[in-house]
């Protein structure tokens, strides 16, 4: 995948001055001396149109600031109860950068069960509309936005939209059927009440057309496979050659002499039921929508746009990428969309299989130079829809490799939502995660990328430059935590995207924003009340970590704000500061 690079020259930003200063000695963590100033000044030149703008960009060094008397922020530490007890157990060194999503099922939706994944450290919750009705959804979401109210949980709930994919109505079972190899099974597109045995009832009535006999067709890319071996009308008989799992909703594809037969139906993105499923979300006050089958960007921004007239509430919209013309079109959706999901189980119907950790690897480089959160799920972890323990080849060669390429998150699918082990499938995610973390920090393997710039305009370039530069200062000087002060969650996104050693502590004042950080990797949101005050903010919220214990003397931490001074003219006033804890 190649993606132009656009990246201001060094000429763009030059230091202007630094104010004298006593050593300051960030080995043993002894501060001295009088406040650091840096300057930054960009070349004019290149910036034709942008003279209505007054910029003041500084970067400063402070000493004491513990001493502070300002009153502190009111209310909690504004931290969810998961991230603050793994911080005064484990420090800040200890926090699990990647999010883990799960998908909610019937092996996990109550509220016992929810309570226990979100204690193991689930930050998003998967509603998979494919399966159950909107009222046990709408019943599912609330136990969450209780658990959040009363037990001061942060987890966001994200819908998962069916799309207008070809798949099982129903197979006769309520779970998953063990299919036997040699059995005969009928697809049809009958609609009946009840069920028959060995039937399985469609939702496209079209499902069989162009369909010959002798043609395979495989279940949820490979968890089963049949053979065609008579059609009647738009029915079809067929055999099962390789017996295997048959999960309700499975979808299912067609294959002719070892290559995918491609028919197009015509379906829209997004079905009449998917529009009935997003008022439900909206009603509800979801946090996200992962849009199924994008194919194209035009599907993406009808949905954003339909959310600007609906929603109250900033809702973010996730592509997912499952199929050949997604990839193709890869840029332009990544681009539309406030996120991506790497579906590898559709997508390793639609390519080669071996072409899958290429292909992973490069959609999240480019979510990465696009500043996108990018999920990776299917089959993380499948063995545990069964068995208390994971292969070591999952744990080894795909959980740790998700890591590696600094996925924002990682999903669990059936291991979560039908199995009867989805508390240790998060548990390993959680551990795999933290350990591949630790091992990249020992090994320096958290090389700040090539960065494709991404702002037109000289205020987003100036806001790029600070956060590229703050998580630089932040690894070369060894800080303990990143602070942020921001109200719609750029600076973190930006921050994020450079994957700091140190976490990122997000503080907003607006809750869709805190639950929109959710997804993204490093960053623990936090919801406070922000003044226009940049500094008050500062010196408050460290009072109040410190009060509960979440901060200690002589923590470094290196402070990024995007909250300016209120004024009467137009000014970008952005800072970065690191401070010691006195």
């Amino acid at each position: 995948m190649v993606l132009k690079s656009i990246v201001a020259s060094a000429s763009d930003l030059s230091v202007v001055s630094v104010a004298g200063n006593a050593p300051l000695e960030f080995k043993n963590r002894v501060f001295g001396g009088r406040v650091t100033s840096l300057g930054f000044r960009f070349n004019r030149g290149r910036w034709k149109g942008n003279e209505r703008f007054d910029f003041k960009v500084r970067a400063a060094v402070e000493v004491g600031v513990g001493s502070s008397k300002s009153k502190a922020l009111q209310g909690n530490s504004g931290l969810d109860v998961v991230s603050e007890g793994e911080l005064t157990v484990k420090g800040f060194a200890g926090l699990r950068k990647t999010k883990l999503v799960c998908t909610i099922g019937p092996a996990c939706s109550s509220l016992e069960e929810l309570e226990n994944l979100a204690s193991g450290g689930m930050n998003v919750a998967r509603l998979n509309m494919c399966h159950g009705t909107r009222e046990w959804h709408r019943d599912v979401i609330r136990k969450i936005k209780k658990l959040n109210e009363e037990k001061g949980f942060c987890v966001s709930v994200m819908i998962d939209t069916e799309g207008s994919q070809i798949h099982v109505v129903d197979h006769g079972a309520s779970s998953s059927v063990k299919v036997e190899e040699g059995s005969i099974w009928h697809f049809t597109a009958e609609h009946f009440e009840g069920s028959r045995p060995f039937t399985v009832q469609t939702n496209y009535t079209g499902f069989s057309e162009d369909i010959e006999v002798g043609d395979e067709l495989v279940i949820d890319g490979g968890m089963a496979c049949f053979e065609v071996v008579e059609k009647k009308g738009n029915d079809l008989h067929c055999k099962c050659i390789d017996a295997g799992l048959f999960l309700p909703g499975a979808k299912f594809s067609f294959w002719r002499d070892g290559k995918l037969v491609r028919r197009n139906y015509k379906l829209p993105t997004l079905s009449t039921k998917d529009w009935a499923d997003i008022d439900l979300g909206i009603a509800e006050g979801v946090d996200f929508f992962a849009l199924s089958f994008v194919n194209h960007a035009d599907s993406v921004k009808d949905l954003k746009n339909y959310l600007s007239t609906k929603s109250t509430k900033s809702i973010k919209v996730l592509s997912k990428i499952e199929s050949l013309e997604s990839l193709h079109k890869l840029e332009e959706i990544v681009r539309a969309s406030d996120g991506i999901m790497v579906a590898r189980g559709d997508l390793g119907v639609e390519i080669p299989l071996e072409q899958i950790p290429t292909v992973q690897e490069d959609i999240i480089y480019v979510c990465r130079q696009l500043n996108k959160p990018v999920i990776v799920a299917s089959q993380l972890l499948e063995s545990m829809v069964e068995y208390p323990t994971p292969t070591r080849a999952e744990v080894v060669a795909d959980v740790s490799e998700a890591v590696r390429q600094y996925a924002d998150a990682l999903m669990l699918s059936g291991e979560s939502a039908i199995g009867s082990y989805g508390r240790k499938a998060l548990a390993v995610l959680d551990m795999t995660s933290s350990r591949m973390e630790s091992w990249n920090r020992e090994e320096n393997k958290q090389n700040l990328l090539n960065h494709h710039q991404l702002g037109a305009e000289l205020p987003e370039c100036i806001t790029e430059q600070i956060c590229d530069c703050a998580v630089e200062m932040a690894n070369n000087l060894g800080v303990d935590a990143i602070f942020v002060y921001t109200k719609h969650g750029h600076m973190a996104s930006l921050l994020s995207r450079n994957r700091p050693n140190p976490p990122i502590f997000a503080f907003t004042d607006d809750e869709s924003t805190r639950m929109a950080l959710n997804l993204l990797w490093g960053v623990v949101p936090l919801l406070v009340d922000l003044s226009d005050d940049a500094e008050s903010n500062i010196s408050k919220s460290v009072q109040l970590m410190e009060s509960k214990g979440l901060i200690r003397q002589g923590d470094i931490v290196l402070v990024v704000s995007d909250i300016a001074h209120t004024r009467s003219s137009p000014v970008a006033l952005q800072s970065i500061q690191v401070k010691t804890i006195a």
